[in-house]
């Protein structure tokens, strides 16, 4: 639960007090979890929530793409396998993101959401939730290569 906060909110303090504080909102409201999903998984969509609300607080900005023409043609064609690079230089790259691009990338990649879910959870577009995970993969490559001199 620490590592999803962390990936949402982006330093260690921020996501202990977002896990303390899903602790508490479970406990609150344990009365009403009703089952229909495990108990982790419940806590985890705490957690999320709670870690992107704190990313909003701090006036977190997603590019509106409505009315660009390359919406359209923003799609999963393009080739993940590049990605292949090691894990710990991509969670450094990951955690030098934007706020925008470092959740949209994280709910995506590491927690399994779909454009659809991350759309409804943050208040966007499906084609903007997409486009920003676009947008974040070419600047992960970006501070990959540019920053943290990754040659792969």
């Amino acid at each position: 639960m620490f590592n999803t906060a962390y990936r949402i909110v982006g330093n260690d303090l921020d996501a202990e007090d977002m896990l303390q504080e899903s602790f508490v909102n479970a406990f609150k409201n344990l009365k009403s979890y009703k089952g229909t999903a495990s108990f982790g998984s419940w806590l985890k969509r705490i957690v999320v929530n709670n870690s992107i609300n704190l990313v909003k607080k701090r006036r977190l900005q997603f590019e509106s793409v409505e009315d660009q023409a390359d919406v359209d043609s923003i799609t999963e064609t393009e080739s993940d396998t590049d990605l292949s690079y090691e894990v710990e230089m991509v969670k450094e790259g990951i955690s030098k993101l934007p706020d925008g691009y470092r959740v949209v990338i994280s709910l995506y990649l590491l927690e399994g959401f779909d454009h659809k879910e991350i759309a409804s959870v943050l208040g966007i577009t499906e084609s903007t939730s997409k486009s920003q995970y676009n947008r974040s993969k070419k600047k992960l490559r970006e501070i990959l290569k540019n920053e943290l001199k990754y040659a792969g």
